[in-house]
C-alpha cells in the first residue's frame, strides 16, 4: 500500500497577494507544528510539495525535525484564479463547484486544476509505490483530488474545511486505486472517513 498525506498550508498573509511567494502568519508558523506532531508515527520516506512558499514551509518544520529533503512539483500548485485579486471569492469559487469549466480570462477551471493534480499525483504513485508520502498542497487543489475519487465532495463540503488550516487528507492506495480517504482536523484531534462508495 502507498500513504500518500496531502497537507494544506496553514494560515497564510493574505496581505500579500502573489502567490509563488505569499508566506505563513506567525500564527500558520506556529499551527504548522501540529502537522509535525501528526505526521511524527507516520514513517514519512518522501517528502514533495506544491512550489508555493506556504506549501513548502508548511510542512518543513516536520521535514527539517527528520532529515527529509522537500521536492517541489510545479502541477501540485494552487488554482490559479486571474491575474488580478479576486475580492469577492465567495461568488466565485461558487461558481467554479457549479461548474468545473467556468473560469476567468486568465485563470484555471477546477476541471484544470483537477486534472494536472490527478496526473501529478498519479506520476508520484508509479515513481514512490509501496512509500509513506507526505505533500504540501492547498485548499482547492486537494478538494478537487478528494472530488475526482469522490464525486460527491462539492462546494458545500469545501465551504466546511475552507478555513481548516493546516489540514491534512490521508490517502490510501493499492497501486493507483484509491481505497481509502480519511479527513484529519488538526485542532479537534479527530479523523473522519470519507466515503468512497
Amino acid at each position: 500500500m502507498t500513504h500518500v498525506y496531502f497537507v494544506r498550508h496553514a494560515e497564510p498573509n493574505y496581505n500579500n497577494h502573489n502567490d509563488l511567494t505569499r508566506e505563513l502568519t506567525e500564527k500558520g508558523l506556529s499551527d504548522r507544528k501540529l502537522a509535525t506532531s501528526y505526521l511524527a508515527d507516520k514513517s514519512i520516506n518522501v517528502a514533495l510539495s506544491s512550489p508555493y512558499i506556504r506549501s513548502i514551509d508548511t510542512i518543513k518544520d516536520f521535514t527539517d525535525a527528520y532529515n527529509l529533503t522537500i521536492t517541489t512539483i510545479e502541477d501540485f500548485k494552487e488554482r490559479k484564479i486571474d491575474s488580478c485579486w479576486i475580492e469577492d471569492f465567495n461568488s466565485f469559487a461558487q461558481k467554479q463547484w457549479e461548474d468545473f469549466s467556468y473560469k476567468l480570462s486568465d485563470g484555471e477551471s477546477l476541471g484544470e486544476v483537477q486534472k494536472r493534480n490527478i496526473s501529478a499525483l498519479n506520476q508520484v504513485l508509479q515513481i514512490y509505490k509501496g512509500k509513506n508520502i507526505v505533500i504540501g498542497s492547498h485548499g482547492t487543489a486537494l478538494s478537487t483530488i478528494i472530488n475526482y475519487y469522490q464525486p460527491a465532495f462539492l462546494y458545500s463540503q469545501f465551504e466546511q474545511i475552507r478555513g481548516l488550516m493546516p489540514w491534512i487528507v490521508h490517502f490510501v492506495f493499492n497501486g493507483n486505486e484509491c481505497i481509502e480517504i480519511e479527513s484529519v482536523n488538526l485542532f479537534t484531534n479527530t479523523a473522519e472517513k470519507i466515503d468512497l462508495a
